[in-house]
């Protein structure tokens, strides 16, 4: 496994940071949900909490690992963003991965907080999508022909 980037993990870290996790179902038909708890622990993987096990987003992640289906995250904040492609690895429901993030769910939500399980996503492909890092390939690859020609014309 690769060590994920520092910028990506200082996003995971962050509360204001919007993190939404893929999955399909078995028609293909995407499901987004957001998943604030979604963090990594180790630098290397992505682990969220799953609340209840009868989540439509919990029967994907089941599927995709009898199936071999990749899983989708999005990281943002502002004009940052991250996409990460990665394959579920496990679910946790006890150990002391578990215990870290029943605790983080409590501190956030109160004592009564509770998470059926943890979903432990291992990273495939990670990519910087922000626009201005977006823009810098484009620009490198095509020059300025990915310009607007209106973009051009407001320039003169």
């Amino acid at each position: 496994m690769s060590k994920l980037p520092d910028e990506l993990i200082e996003l995971l870290d962050d509360p204001a940071s919007i993190k939404i996790v893929g999955t399909s179902d078995e028609d293909g038909t995407p499901h987004l949900v957001v998943k604030g708890s979604l963090t990594s622990l180790d630098g290397e993987t992505l682990v969220f909490a799953e609340g209840f096990e009868g989540t439509q987003s919990n029967k994907n992640l089941v599927r995709s690992i009898w199936f071999d289906r990749k899983v989708s995250v999005n990281i943002t904040r502002g004009l940052e963003s991250y996409q990460i492609k990665g394959r579920p690895y496990k679910y946790l429901i006890t150990g002391s991965t578990f215990r870290v993030m029943i605790d983080r769910a409590r501190a956030r939500r109160g004592p009564e907080a509770d998470i059926a399980g943890v979903w432990v996503i291992v990273p495939e492909e990670v990519r910087n999508e922000s626009p201005a890092v977006k823009a810098a390939e484009v620009l490198q690859k095509r020059g300025h022909f990915h310009r607007h020609l209106d973009l051009l014309r407001q320039a003169e």
